[in-house]
Order: structure tokens, then sequence, then C-alpha cells
């Protein structure tokens, strides 16, 4: 394999749909170039998520910033995808601000917030939006030119499908990066959804000339069986559009690494699989806007708890533990929360001893007010009065990696808000090293903390389940030999093994170091 130090160096992973594996495929590429020696970036020019990350402050030019230090409230930081903090990771880098230049948060069915090289840009509509697209791919362009002047390769992931022709003309990620660019494209398809073929072909055919002379190839992912069934439609397809399906990537079962959206929400299944003996049962507030829905991977990765997404208010009766996650609509889904009937649910269980736990805007909802000029602009609201904390809007985005103990165990997070908590009551939830306060309150059985991440540290996750099972009266012990960091390396391992065993790596490599491949045929209605 030669580096490309001097050729094209790049690649653009598109889909056929939103969740059609666009960001896992990434990974896998990144984590097989990056066994080989290769020194790869991900990229993402546009991101649509509430998924999101904090991650060093440097701009492009820079390599980042470090996190905060130990037993501190943590440095200011910057905002990407947490998908692209992911695909850093398979690629065994540090993830900066460059990777994903632009992302958009939505905060309502209408408007989303701008983030641009990881600050608050701007509140846009849809319409609105256009309007700043000059700027933004100003951004996007230096972010993409800065990462590959200190990298052999870039992989960049689309967003969508790149046959949205409605927004074709504006498009900062998919056809509207590859072009100018001259950037081979490879299409991933779902084929468990159904109409693969249909969706490679169609997608193909939509698209301008200039669009078509880059799609290099076809990944068909997801699928269940027999490979061998498939060929009559891989030679077929590759006859049809002149482009060859470089790999049938298999179904694979127990992958949950960083989604962008909350499709996967519904699918959601805990990792624990027939692990024996007693089992916690984990209820999860689905709010409709919610955010970094990823801090229950933790959770989820431990045998014997099992996690569910939820809006049923006899779930949250049952459950051992409810948890409200964090959301980009703190307001609007707290009267979501209680249109649903769930406010007594929880009064009830906070009554009876039985343990909930809010994260980030699950924990402002369980205080007493919230007073929020910011984001919604409603005012004072009432909380559900469960903890003795206060939430006040603040226009300015905290952004921070804190670190601290809780439970007696190391504990590191990250913070994304605009409400500041303050605390009037109850225990502390973290503190430095010295015992001195940092964040979080419980009071009882309902704790609540702003941090993002902290279930991640393995001895706090064990350490608070075992007084969930204690409050329960459940004999559930979970299992020291867990680790989180290292169930997220087997999962990244396992895409690049998926990749390496089920891709046509050298087709693969061909383009990532040559362009796209030359007279390929065009396609009616679009060519």
């Amino acid at each position: 394999m030669i580096i490309p130090r001097g050729g094209t160096g790049s690649l653009l992973v598109a889909g056929t749909t939103s969740d059609a594996g666009k960001s896992l495929l990434t990974a896998g590429i990144c984590r097989w170039l990056a066994r080989q020696g290769v020194r790869v970036a991900p990229f993402k020019a546009q991101n649509m998520s509430n998924n999101s990350m904090v991650v060093g402050s440097g701009a492009p030019g820079g390599s980042g910033g470090s996190a905060g230090s130990a037993g501190s409230a943590g440095s200011a930081g910057a905002e990407i995808g947490r998908a692209q903090v992911m695909q850093a990771q398979a690629a065994g880098v540090e993830p900066e601000v460059a990777m994903n230049p632009v992302l958009l948060k939505p905060g309502s069915d209408r408007t989303s917030q701008v983030v641009l090289l990881g600050k608050v840009f701007a509140e846009a509509s849809a319409t609105s939006y256009q309007d700043l697209k000059p700027k933004l791919r100003e951004a996007v362009l230096a972010s993409y030119q800065d990462l590959k002047s200190r990298f052999d390769v870039v992989v960049c992931e689309g967003a969508g499908s790149p046959t949205e022709i409605n927004l074709r003309e504006g498009d900062l990620v998919n056809m509207g990066l590859a072009r100018p660019l001259g950037m081979p494209v490879v299409v991933v398809g779902d084929i468990d959804r159904g109409g693969v073929f249909a969706a490679f072909h169609g997608t193909v055919a939509l698209l301008e000339a200039e669009d078509q002379k880059l799609i290099s190839g076809f990944v068909i992912n997801k699928f269940r069986g027999d490979p061998s069934l498939l060929t009559p439609g891989l030679r077929q397809i590759e006859g049809f559009t002149g482009r060859p399906v470089l790999g049938v990537v298999p179904w694979l079962p127990g992958i949950r690494l960083d989604a962008e959206d909350a499709l996967p929400i519904e699918a959601y299944r805990a990792a624990a699989g027939d692990s024996e003996g007693p089992r916690l049962r984990v209820a999860v507030v689905r709010f409709p806007r919610v955010s970094n829905f990823t801090d229950m991977d933790a959770l989820a990765i431990e045998p014997g708890v099992d996690v569910e997404f939820t809006a049923s208010a006899s779930a949250v009766e049952s459950a051992d533990l409810v948890v409200l996650p964090g959301t980009k609509s703190t307001v609007a889904d707290l009267a979501w929360l209680r249109e649903r009937g769930l406010e007594p649910a929880l009064a009830e269980r906070a009554a009876r001893g039985r343990p909930i736990l809010g994260i980030c805007g699950g924990y402002q909802m369980l205080g007493t007010v919230i007073e929020d000029e910011v984001e919604s602009r409603r005012g004072t609201v009432a909380g559900l009065g469960l903890l003795p904390v206060r939430t006040v809007f603040d226009p300015v985005k905290t952004l921070t990696r804190p670190t601290g103990f809780g439970l007696g165990e190391p504990v590191t997070g990250y913070e994304i808000h605009n409400g500041q908590v303050r605390v009037s009551g109850g225990e502390t939830l973290f503190t430095d090293a010295s015992g001195a306060a940092l964040e979080g309150c419980r009071d009882g059985a309902v704790w609540g903390t702003i941090w993002h991440g902290a279930l991640e540290s393995d001895g706090f996750r064990r350490a608070y389940l075992a007084q969930v099972a204690a409050a329960c009266g459940v004999r559930f012990e979970a299992d020291p030999t867990v680790s989180f960091a290292a169930e997220r390396e087997k999962q990244l391992d396992r895409l690049g093994d998926a990749v390496e065993e089920h891709l046509d790596t050298d087709r693969l490599w061909r383009l990532i170091e040559g362009g796209p491949t030359t007279g390929l045929p065009l396609l009616p209605p679009g060519a």
C-alpha cells in the first residue's frame, strides 16, 4: 500500500438514506487504514445531530486542545458531533473541531442551533439557513484543507442521501463537497430495509452528469443470510450502472457506537444478552428532543442490565431505575413529560425511595424552577420539585471536560448546556480530590448531574448500580471485568475487521489513492 502524500488521499462515504450505515462504515475504513500505518482523519462537513461531544477548542490550523485536569471543572472546549469523535477514535487520533466544522442541533421541527467551528453561531430555520451557506462553506473548505495538510487520508461522511435534489444547490456535505474537490464517492445502502438495488440505481440516475462521474462504487450493509444469494443482483446492478458493489457487509449484532440521530432508539436493546442471575431494569424517558442518549450505552454493556427507552407511565413506575436523559429543549420536553402523565409516576417513585437519575436537561427538570429566557423564552417554569436545585439559562453555552470523584471513584465527563444549575440543598454528587464540591445533587434516591458521560467511568458506574440495586432490593452485582473503553475498542475493531474481510480493499484503496473511476457511464434522467 502506498500512502498518497501527493495523491488524492480522500473518499466520501454517502448513503442511500439516513441510518444506512455511513457513520459506521466511515469508522471501519478509518480503523482499517490506521492498522496499516496510514495517518487518517474523519470529516463530516455538516452534521445534524443532538448527539455532540466536547473536544479541544483549537480552530483549523491547530491540533485542538486537552481536557480538564484531574479533580477540576475542566477547561473550555468546542462542540462537534459524537460520530466524528467515535471515528477519530477508530483512526487512533485526537478528535478536533476541523473534523466537523458545521453542526446543526434541532430545537424544534422548524429551527436548529447552528454550531460553527465548535461554537454557537446562529439560530436558523430551514430557509434562513440558506443565507448562512457562503460563510459555512468557507469554514468547511478551510477545515478540510487543514486536515488534508496534516493527514495522509481524509475519509469524509455524507449526510442523508446525495440525491436530495431539492437541496443540491446549496449542498455542503455530499456532492457539493465532492465535486469541487474531485473526490471519489462510495454509496452505502441498508439491505435490511429492502429496495437496495433500486436505491443504488436511483441515487446515480437522479444526479447531474458531473456528480454521477464521482460515484465509483456501492457497498451493501446489514445483510443477513448467504451472500451467494445476492450474486445475480450484484452483477445486474454493475451492468445497469457501470459501478461495482465493493462488498457486502453482514449484519453486525451488538454494535452500538455514537449514533447521530434518534432513529436507533426505537430498536435499542441492551447488550446483556442471556446473562444469568438477577437483572436491573432501566427505563429511559424518550424525550422528543432527546440529546446525548448515548449516555445509556455504558449501562447497556453491563451484563444483567436491561435498558428500554419509553414514554410509558407504567414502565416508569415499575423499572428499577428511571433516567431522564439530556434534551435540546428542556422546557418543551418537560411540558411533554407532563402531558404524558409521567410527573405523578416520578413523584411516586421519589416518595417510595425508587432511584431516579437526571442527566443535563433531565437534571434541570428535577429541580424546583427553570428560568429560561434563552432556549424556549418561556420565562419562569415550575420544575418537578424532586431536587433542591434551580436552573437559570445563560446565553453563553458551557462546553467543558470536567473530572472529579463520585462514590469514591474517579469520574470524567463533559458538559454541553446553557442552563446553569444552582444547588440549595441535598448532597453533592461529584467532588474534587480534596472532597470539595464540584457538581451534581442527590436527595435520597433522586440524583442529578449536568455531566454527560459520567457512567462511562467503570468504577463509578458499578458503584452507582450497586446503590440502585440496594434501593430496589435486587441482588444484582455489576461485573467487575466490564470496561466501557475496552468494549468500544472491540466494537471499532469489529468494524475494521468487517471492512477488511468483506470489502474489495484493493479497489477501495485505488479510489482513495487515484480518485474517481474514469469513463463511468452516465444514466438518465439526471444525465
